[in-house]
């Protein structure tokens, strides 16, 4: 069935309101509630179905505009479930407003499922994403406060307004009371209709490429290698879309970097948690080209299936298999996937708990699923029983080349007990960078790390911890006290660590921050009870 998107009503102090236009006549309807607002777009609304669209018009006729997006419905209706519907703008002709840095030709603002319900903010948001299609930028969030609102200030030049939603989701009757909009004043500035005018193109920017690539658009052949055309049509297969496709392709054509500084380095254009999970995949994949104990394989897929989606890392191995015995491991191993299910609802399971119990019992139960002693979310619950009433110490161990942050991120934590650091304890042997005690150092801090977890509460490890290795004698001790372990992992770009290295206040030599990003080998989601990701910013950015 069709639905035509209804008019959005005006705020009371939209200057852009016309004697046809529709106000808001109550405010009641968003006062009180979280609200999201968004750039409003300049272009023609346009909806998606699973089997075909229309702009505002049931009946819109072809336009050369609407071609564009035709071949963007093709590619994703495979993910819009029947009866749903996607609602977003078609950006591909100029109207009023001249784009030159677009994310896409089509942005998406609504979902709506068979029963006429908008889903949330934050569910579309994720929905769209796995189509591979963006949302309008959010320009303020908040619960609804008018004065803010009147506050903004959009660019009149390059913006034609905003609109304001409930973040939760709303049947389609209440459109009225949870929608609205503020258009600037004299917004259409043409003389002739855009649609009986000749098409002129809105431009894309750098990212638009990244968006075609989330939505099934042809990767050109150009940039891609023999193998990395492989991965893309082995995730074509499994109608992969979204940032899996992504991340597929990505790790295809940079499967050989340096994982650990592939993180870092990407994590601005795509985002921490994409890019973490990008350098995950080529870290992991060279793994399948090897033979593997089959007896220990499935606990082995399953670990990784914490970091890394298992389909897309198959992708990738085989893909990137350069002998036939190499692809013969990958294709045995994807045998041993597909009976893999998902350990589902965790979250929910654990959702009555304080974060640390919440975050020990999934650790745990994941754990326990591995290894083959749990299959559902009602078993882990039952093999969690002793650490849901959060009575254990807390170890956060900070992982990360010198002057990456960590000891910035560590001091501004609240709630820390027991501190930790191996460059205070060189100082109070005279010497902040004298290393040729190392060993004797990291004795005295294990004992003082030994003696605060026995004493209970938060104690944060601060050291390099560069490898697994060092990071094992550190974990030695918090199993034996019971701990619930976090990783607290900064990912900077090494040309970043060289700028604060160069201007820090406890700079190394040079020769030793290269050894130590050399030597860097990040932890994998999973080898502590729980993961923080710190970006360059200094805030956790992704949590696994």
């Amino acid at each position: 069935m069709r639905t035509h998107y209804p008019r959005t009503p005006h705020l009371p102090w939209s200057p852009g309101a016309t004697s046809d236009d529709i106000r808001v006549a109550d405010l009641t309807g968003l006062r009180g509630r979280e609200v999201v607002v968004t750039e409003k777009l300049d272009g023609e609304n346009t909806t998606l179905y699973s089997d075909g669209l229309h702009a505002r018009s049931l009946d819109s006729a072809h336009h050369p505009s609407r071609a564009w997006v035709k071949a963007l419905q093709g590619r994703i209706a495979h993910g819009i479930p029947v009866g749903w519907r996607v609602c977003g703008e078609n950006m591909y002709a100029r109207h009023s407003i001249a784009y030159d840095d677009l994310e896409s030709y089509f942005y998406g603002f609504s979902v709506w499922d068979e029963l006429g319900r908008c889903l949330d903010w934050d569910r579309t948001v994720r929905f769209l994403r796995d189509l591979g299609v963006p949302v309008p930028r959010v320009l303020w969030r908040g619960v609804f406060d008018e004065r803010a609102l009147r506050a903004l200030k959009p660019d009149l030049e390059r913006q034609e307004g905003y609109v304001v939603r409930a973040a939760d989701g709303f049947m389609a009757e209440e459109f009225g009371q949870r929608v609205a909009k503020w258009v600037r004043a004299g917004h259409v500035r043409t003389d002739t209709h855009w649609m009986h005018a000749a098409v002129v193109e809105n431009g894309l920017g750098a990212g638009a490429a990244l968006w075609d690539v989330r939505s099934g658009a042809a990767v050109d052949a150009r940039v891609l290698g023999e193998g990395d055309t492989g991965a893309l049509a082995r995730l074509d297969q499994g109608g992969r879309t979204g940032d899996a496709r992504l991340a597929g392709v990505l790790a295809a054509l940079l499967h050989q970097e340096r994982r650990a500084a592939l993180g870092p380095k990407l994590a601005p254009l795509l985002g921490t948690p994409l890019a973490r999970q990008l350098a995950d995949l080529v870290g992991l994949h060279t793994a399948l080209h090897r033979p593997y104990p089959d007896e220990d394989r499935r606990a082995g897929l399953v670990r990784m299936s914490y970091a890394v989606d298992l389909d897309v890392l198959h992708a990738v191995a085989a893909a990137t298999a350069e002998t036939a015995e190499a692809r013969e491991q990958v294709a045995w191993s994807e045998l041993h996937a597909e009976e893999i299910t998902p350990l589902k609802d965790l979250a929910e399971a654990f959702a009555d708990l304080e974060p640390h119990a919440a975050a020990r019992c999934r650790a745990e139960a994941r754990l326990a699923y591995a290894d083959g002693r749990i299959g559902s979310a009602e078993e882990a619950v039952a093999a969690t029983w002793r650490w849901r009433d959060g009575d254990f110490p807390r170890l956060i161990h900070m992982v990360g080349p010198s002057g990456s942050g960590k000891s910035t991120f560590a001091r501004s934590l609240r709630g820390v007990d027991a501190y930790v650091c191996l460059d205070d304890l060189r100082a109070a042997r005279g010497c902040r960078a004298d290393q040729k005690a190392n060993g004797d150092v990291l004795r005295a801090g294990l004992d003082r790390l030994d003696t605060a977890l026995a004493a209970g509460g938060t104690v944060v490890w601060d050291a390099t911890s560069l490898g697994p290795h060092q990071r094992s004698r550190v974990h030695a001790v918090a199993n034996r006290r019971n701990a619930l372990t976090t990783h607290a992992v900064v990912l900077v770009d090494e040309d970043e660590l060289v700028r604060r290295n160069a201007t820090g206040e406890h700079p190394v030599p040079p020769e030793v921050l290269t050894a130590q990003l050399h030597r860097f080998v990040p932890p994998y989601p999973g080898q502590a009870h729980r993961t923080w990701y710190i970006g360059a910013s200094g805030t956790v950015e992704e949590e696994t």
